[in-house]
């Protein structure tokens, strides 16, 4: 019988193929929407009439690219700073993710599956947040039981 411990995955792994499995959900979410245009369908909603279009393609850069910049930051940066900026991301998100099935609800009629799709997405996000505030607390306690080591080491001596 073996004694070696299971191999455990990282945080920051956990963190990072979360933010991934959001993107492919977001991703998969726009691609849903598009689908009926290959049975002749229109998917212009009657309700946008928006007078700056290309601000909307730049709001949703914005909210692909956010992620994607997150995942580089968990890789490359591990500062208390970042964890928290990190886990209000984590948070904002998951607001956004609200406010967007929100809306998607508010449309006639109310495409189920982008419905089924979303709430996916937002329960990935939800994992995400207690993921993301593991690993902003796990330096905390770090900082901690680095600051009780050297105030013991320091009492010794």
């Amino acid at each position: 019988m073996s004694t070696e411990k299971p191999y455990t995955i990282s945080i920051q792994i956990k963190v990072i193929t979360l933010w991934a499995i959001f993107l492919f959900g977001m991703i998969f979410h726009t691609q849903l929407g598009l689908i009926p245009l290959f049975y002749g369908e229109d998917i212009v909603m009657p309700h946008t009439h928006h007078f700056a279009p290309h601000l909307d393609l730049w709001l949703m850069l914005g909210f692909y690219a956010i992620p994607i910049l997150a995942i580089i930051f968990v890789l490359f940066k591990d500062t208390r700073p970042w964890r928290l900026a990190h886990f209000l991301l984590t948070m904002s998100y998951s607001v956004l993710n609200v406010a967007h099935i929100a809306a998607d609800l508010a449309v006639s009629p109310v495409q189920w599956y982008q419905i089924a799709l979303i709430t996916l997405v937002f329960g990935n996000g939800i994992l995400l947040n207690f993921v993301a505030y593991q690993w902003l607390q796990q330096l905390s306690f770090a900082e901690t039981s680095d600051s009780a080591n050297a105030t013991s080491v320091s009492a010794a001596r």
